[in-house]
């Protein structure tokens, strides 16, 4: 409704200036915004006070003229100025009744549109490191990122989900001897104690077991040694870099061939089934490691120096990043030869753009935040246009359980995975805490709450909405009664009431919430908007009877809600959550 009225005060605005003579450069944006008091009308529009100084008149001269070119306009009931020049719409109840027909023929469509055009999006989110299994600090990303994709997909974008697997590096160095020092530990003869900044967790032992289970008899190393580096008063990375060497050197083939691929296969397809169960899907999962054996990072590290930006100091390659607004350079290539994650993602970007996308958008945690202005400053050095990156941050989620909050730490195998939060209150109310919130603003996810069957838990007074009308009709076929759409379309007209014409006019802002909540990457305006319009329907139930003796009214009211299920479970299907028929 809102882009139809634009549409019409577009054509009255370029009809007025051209009835008045006036000839302006540019045509201004024709902004409508929701009236915020009811009494206002609909809509309100600022247009007659921005066209006041390019047409050199008084704003309310200028917002008469507009109305009487507006004055043929059938979904109009009237116009009014308010103030310096406001113009208020008054829509008539016609044009509201007109929803509920365009739903029925749209059913699942409604509120899709072609905004987007087929622009080519790529969408990268979770991207969390095979390190251990996704937890719920995790979670919040991954609904966020696939809510995100849906929104995008339903407003016409062309949708690539993609998911950066870190399967090289340090910290899968990390894992792999974590796995191998309990796979050690299995041998009574060692007895050897597990360095701090090692993985820990449960899952470490079981990745241990199971290889332990298959190969007990691979090469071990000097035990002494072993455990004159774990006991030594060397800082706790400097020990895991000489276990790491020391794993290599003893386990030869191996290291990578047992250890390092078991323990990345293990993690990573517990990741994909946690992520398949919480109905986040990906098109690619995109190895870190690709871009090492078909020589991207290499490329993109000689391309930088041959154009003065890596420099060669202590033994190391840094990329100029302070030239590019960084606070300072950052190593790209250790003195060890080994490249950092940042030369990696130097040319995964790059790889980004290479492969045509119109638009690239990264969904990271809230502590990456320092690393946006290296990651444009490398695409603005490798020739791409670092605006084309655009970089949503998801502050940290936080777990309550009544007054208790409970502490997070990957290393130390304390915290909360995604599977055993979807266990406790379910996949439903997992997604939708996730995205209730703006994805910059820190989230408490109260579990109580999430677990509890009442109006204060959001996601249950939505769901009990569509169970609600579904419960109408199944009284209507229990009464012997009969739903005559025809009928009830026809008899619109009566739908008069306070709360019914609240409801009509709530779904009719349906596909405007979508394409806004896509535009702005806010899949929080959806979630809103599914609990204002499960409270106009509720206060609708409660007021109002449908079932009465008059025929066209009940019919009438059948279709309203008939069409206000179809909404909420087209909003609750982009949520990812199910819409029950009962409850």
């Amino acid at each position: 409704m809102k882009e139809l009225l634009q549409s019409h005060l577009k054509s009255a605005v370029e009809t007025y200036l051209s009835q008045q003579d006036i000839a302006i450069d540019k045509l201004p944006a024709i902004e409508v915004d929701h009236a915020k008091d009811a009494r206002h009308g609909d809509f309100a529009s600022n247009i007659a006070m921005v066209l006041a100084k390019p047409v050199s008149k008084p704003p309310r001269d200028i917002a008469a003229g507009i109305i009487d070119c507006l004055s043929q306009i059938a979904i109009l009931d009237k116009c009014e100025i308010a103030g310096p020049g406001f113009i208020n719409f008054f829509l008539s109840k016609d044009a509201y009744y007109q929803v509920i027909p365009e739903i029925f023929n749209s059913s699942e469509n409604y509120g899709r549109s072609n905004e987007g055009g087929s622009t080519k999006v790529l969408l990268e989110f979770v991207s969390s490191n095979p390190t251990g299994p996704i937890h719920i600090g995790h979670g919040r990303g991954a609904a966020y990122g696939s809510v995100l994709a849906k929104l995008l997909a339903a407003s016409g974008y062309d949708v690539t989900r993609e998911y950066y697997v870190n399967d090289y590096g340090r910290q899968m160095d990390i894992l792999s001897i974590s796995v191998w020092l309990r796979y050690l530990d299995m041998q009574d003869e060692h007895d050897l104690p597990f360095p701090q900044n090692a993985y820990h967790g449960q899952y470490i032992r079981d990745i241990a077991a199971t290889i332990y289970k298959d190969k007990n008899d691979l090469p071990q190393p000097d035990t002494g040694e072993l455990h004159a580096i774990i006991n030594g008063h060397a800082e706790e990375d400097k020990k895991l870099d000489e276990i790491i060497s020391l794993a290599k050197t003893t386990l030869g083939d191996n290291y990578h061939k047992v250890f390092f691929s078991h323990a990345l296969e293990d993690i990573l397809a517990g990741i994909k089934k946690d992520l398949a169960e919480f109905g986040v899907e990906f098109d690619n999962w995109f190895s870190e490691r690709s871009l090492i054996t078909r020589q991207k990072v290499a490329d993109c590290i000689a391309a930088l120096k041959a154009s003065g930006d890596i420099y060669e100091k202590d033994q190391a390659k840094w990329f100029r990043s302070t030239s590019y607004g960084d606070e300072k350079d950052r190593v790209v290539v250790r003195k060890n030869g080994q490249t950092t994650y940042f030369a990696s993602d130097i040319a995964y970007h790059v790889d980004k753009y290479n492969r045509g996308f119109d638009e690239i958008i990264n969904i990271w945690g809230a502590d990456h935040h320092g690393y946006i202005s290296r990651v444009r400053g490398a695409l603005k050095a490798s020739g791409k246009d670092p605006d084309q990156l655009k970089i949503l941050l998801v502050q940290f989620a936080t777990l309550y359980i009544g007054e208790e909050k409970l502490q997070m730490s990957t290393r130390s195998g304390d915290y909360v995975t995604l599977e055993q939060l979807r266990e406790e209150v379910g996949n439903n109310a997992t997604r939708f805490f996730y995205v209730m919130r703006k994805a910059e603003q820190h989230l408490d996810f109260d579990l109580e709450l999430a677990k509890s069957e009442s109006n204060a838990n959001p996601v249950y007074y939505i769901q009990y909405a569509h169970a609600r009308i579904c419960s109408v009709f199944k009284q209507m076929q229990e009464r012997g009664m009969a739903f005559n759409k025809d009928m009830g379309l026809d008899s619109l007209s009566l739908l008069v009431e306070e709360t019914e014409l609240a409801l009509v006019k709530a779904i009719t802002r349906y596909p405007e919430i979508i394409a806004q909540a896509a535009r702005n990457h806010e899949p929080h305006q959806l979630s809103f908007f599914l609990r204002e319009l499960a409270n106009d329907f509720h206060g609708y139930y409660n007021s109002c009877q449908f079932l009465v003796e008059d025929e066209r009214l009940c019919q009438a009211r059948l279709c309203l809600i008939s069409a206000t299920r179809q909404v909420i479970k087209n909003g609750l299907d982009i949520l990812g959550v199910t819409a029950p028929e009962e409850m």
